[in-house]
């Protein structure tokens, strides 16, 4: 394809995309589809010769669309959001045509050194410890999601403790989180070697607003460190999955601190909020932390996916992750006068995310940021009060970000009965194609969760959303009065 054909099909897929943002409210969006529908439209093996791109296209349009849940939609509430914009779709496009593999700095220097930047730029807005920029002993990198930047967090900790207490001593190590915690830890503590006996997933509750508890967390150390144990690595998070709580950074950093241990912070959804002055508070404590992570891609308008972690000590990172081999070896990575990101990640190759980030920050700029973070916030602090004005429903826990937690009440105030309806009332709210939410369990209850945060989302969405919802509980409750 030279470059006028480029230009052509890429005009055509532009306006293939600009219509199907035009048009998104048109879909359903949780995908109606039933398992195993596109083998049935497709052919078996793949066409002998070209064909156009319009009929590519047409395929998209007529078979590949119904099958997408349309996470883009302004009627998508569902677990956290995933943020598109014009700007990130630029720099993704950008970063595609390039097409650069920058493992290191001499395969694209570029791209090492905006991703230097640009981790910079955003470490400052969100106020973090001078020790977490490029010019201390750490630095930013983009990791492809949060799971990937608790991974390697953890061996990183890992290594720099078996080098203290001896390689033999891995079963002693022991990990610590709460049971709200992202299950990435769990996934992480696997693939690390860390026996599954030494993680300790603490319980919380109603009581602390489902935050784990620094003097439960003492105690569990505590009994830890009597049998032998060692603890190494202490995950907090800043807005959990299931509710947005908030574990309490400063007393954890200070237990973290006294044990020696390696204080993460996963801010995977709500770091975002924390470019605003008034819910920067959220992160203090942070000094403490040996790293942080937010995703730009959740909540900041920038096109999936794009992980910002941040390092307090570098050295740390690269240690656990490098390797050296000789078709690698260049003047100004053996001279150390670079940075080589292949170290700081568990792949060797990476792509040139810095560009749609660089692009989202200078595109719309930080108090247009600002005010699209606001503007959720202020959306679902509006559709928690009509949930509150409604005595059929109950918002379960205080709403911190842009998340309402609530649940439609049982009439006859049964646990098993009321955790039934409210499933009975996902699985009716989202089979209309209206709107699309999820849900979690909080101390045995089914919770439902509205997620505001699409890019697309007005006042209008949320309360056609809230008629929705009602609509289908209406229909519940009589079904449940008449039998």
């Amino acid at each position: 394809m030279d470059a006028e054909q480029l230009r052509e099909n890429a005009h055509r897929m532009v306006d293939f995309i600009a219509d199907y943002y035009k048009s998104i409210e048109s879909f359903p969006v949780l995908s109606q589809v039933e398992p195993g529908y596109l083998r049935k439209l497709l052919p078996d093996s793949a066409p002998d010769h070209p064909e156009s791109l319009q009929q590519v296209l047409e395929d998209v349009q007529a078979n590949i669309l119904p099958g997408v849940t349309h996470w883009q939609s302004p009627n998508y509430f569902a677990y956290y959001p995933s943020n598109s914009s014009i700007a990130g779709f630029m720099g993704e496009m950008l970063s595609a045509g390039l097409n650069i593999v920058g493992f290191s700095w001499i395969t694209s220097p570029a791209a090492t050194e905006l991703e230097i930047i640009v981790l910079d730029w955003l470490a400052k807005l969100l106020n973090l410890p001078d020790d977490f920029l490029s010019t201390g002993p750490g630095g930013g990198v983009i990791q492809g999601t949060a799971s990937e930047a608790v991974l390697v967090v953890l061996l990183a900790a890992r290594d720099k403790f078996l080098s203290r207490i001896g390689k033999s001593s891995l079963n002693k190590l022991v990990v610590y989180s709460s049971d709200q915690t992202h299950s990435a830890l769990q996934k992480a503590c696997q693939i690390g070697g860390i026996y599954p006996e030494n993680c300790r997933v603490l319980k919380t509750d109603a009581s602390t607003n489902y935050a784990l508890s620094p003097d439960l967390l003492n105690e569990v150390i505590s009994q830890d460190i009597s049998t032998g144990l060692v603890p190494f690595l202490l995950c907090a998070t800043v807005g959990t999955t299931s509710s947005t709580a908030v574990d309490p950074l400063p007393a954890l950093g200070t237990v973290a601190k006294r044990n020696g241990m390696w204080f993460h912070i996963d801010a995977a959804y709500a770091g975002s909020a924390c470019i605003c002055p008034e819910y920067r508070p959220f992160i203090d404590g942070v000094e403490e932390a040996d790293s942080f992570n937010m995703n730009a891609h959740k909540w900041l308008l920038t096109n999936f996916d794009c992980s910002a972690l941040w390092i307090k000590d570098r050295k740390a990172l690269i240690q656990a992750l490098s390797t050296n081999p000789e078709f690698l070896r260049n003047k100004a990575s053996q001279a150390n006068m670079v940075v080589d990101y292949r170290d700081w990640q568990i792949p060797l190759g990476r792509r040139f995310r810095s560009l749609k980030l660089w692009m989202v920050l200078r595109l719309y700029g930080i108090q247009h940021l600002q005010q699209y973070i606001r503007n959720h916030i202020e959306l679902a602090r509006q559709f928690e009060d009509l949930v509150s004005q409604d005595h059929r429903f109950e918002v379960v826990t205080p709403r911190v970000f842009s998340l309402v937690c609530f649940r439609l009440l049982s009439p006859d105030d049964d646990g098993d009965k009321g955790n039934k309806l409210n499933h009975d009332l996902l699985d009716a709210v989202n089979s209309t194609g209206k709107i699309f939410i999820s849900h979690t369990v909080l101390s045995g209850t089914y919770v439902l969760r509205f997620a505001v945060g699409a890019p697309l989302t007005e006042e209008r969405h949320v309360n056609e959303a809230w008629k929705v919802l009602q609509d289908e509980a209406s229909k519940l409750l009589a079904s449940v009065q008449n039998n």
